[in-house]
């Protein structure tokens, strides 16, 4: 057995959806995850390193599929460094994460596709764009002036300044042309999700139907669930196929709907933090795609309203 490999023990280690106590782990000279176990059985490897934990977390590395931002650094920004943000995010557990833009003209939009997609940072997923084809009724901190419905030839110009690196979109399927967008993303592997939008569980149930597969922030930025307009909620969570993003921070979803969420649909939520550049900053005031945003006590909000 190779000695270059590492063994962190004495950790709570989150596994499986349960928590090991005095659990270690193997690491092997490939940086793979050789072994799991508790207790002192870790002690009969041998190893070019030795770590400690003491009943420290110790879990796996996450992956966040909506992100913004962080420390003082916006995606949507030309000026702005994003590998500045990503380290902010590193230190917090996070070891992936995808690169967000907010609605804008098409032009900016193509123009920081091309810039983006040249990042070679292991911990760049890909980009996720939220918008430009929402639904204005539900456009929370986006720009109502750059929403534009989903034409063929946008959708071909956001696919090619992208290079491969589009990876999701978010749209609203009730605008027009919004299905054929679907199918053309999802034959280009992008994740579609559906999300800003004001469909009602028809229109929702066709986007899944088409190859949609996320929720956006669920819960947020659509209809509420109703007992008689159920909306695009149940349409989600009526379809296997569907995840369900959600924010999970006490203030834009209550703690005990977040859990009843968790309860119907097992496996399928997807913990995101929607951050965005006053992540890991002071309060105070912030842009987030040239929209003013003031930040009081840790929750962001619009100058221009009270979107969250």
């Amino acid at each position: 057995m190779p000695l270059d490999q590492v063994i962190i023990h004495s950790s709570k280690l989150c596994t499986s959806g349960q928590v090991l106590h005095s659990g270690w782990v193997r690491v092997n000279s490939q940086g793979f995850i050789a072994e799991i176990g508790t207790g002192e059985s870790w002690k009969e490897f041998p190893a070019q390193q030795i770590v400690d934990a003491n009943e420290s977390w110790l879990a796996p590395g996450f992956l966040d599929i909506h992100c913004h931002g962080g420390k003082g650094i916006s995606y949507e920004s030309d000026s702005d460094n994003p590998l500045t943000s990503l380290d902010l995010h590193q230190i917090h557990g996070v070891t992936g994460s995808m690169l967000s833009l907010v609605s804008a003209s098409l032009d900016e939009i193509c123009q920081r596709l091309e810039t983006l997609s040249k990042i070679t940072d292991p911990r760049f997923l890909g980009i996720h764009l939220e918008g430009p084809f929402l639904s204005a009724l539900y456009k929370g901190a986006h720009n109502e002036a750059a929403l534009i419905n989903p034409s063929a030839s946008a959708v071909e110009r956001l696919l090619s300044s992208a290079s491969g690196t589009l990876r999701q979109i978010t749209l609203a399927p009730e605008l027009p042309g919004a299905l054929e967008a679907i199918r053309t993303f999802v034959d280009a592997d992008v994740a579609v999700a559906v999300g800003h939008t004001s469909a009602n569980y028809e229109q929702a149930k066709a986007a899944f139907d088409s190859g949609a597969t996320i929720l956006t922030h669920t819960f947020n930025g659509m209809p509420a669930l109703h007992h008689r307009q159920p909306g695009p909620i149940l349409a989600a969570l009526q379809n296997p196929n569907v995840f369900l993003e959600l924010i999970l921070d006490g203030t834009h979803v209550d703690v005990n709907v977040a859990k009843w969420l968790f309860d119907i649909a097992p496996g399928r939520v997807v913990l995101i933090t929607d951050a965005m550049a006053a992540a890991g900053n002071e309060d105070g005031m912030y842009t987030l795609g040239g929209l003013e945003v003031n930040v009081v006590d840790g929750v962001a909000r619009l100058c221009c309203g009270d979107s969250i």
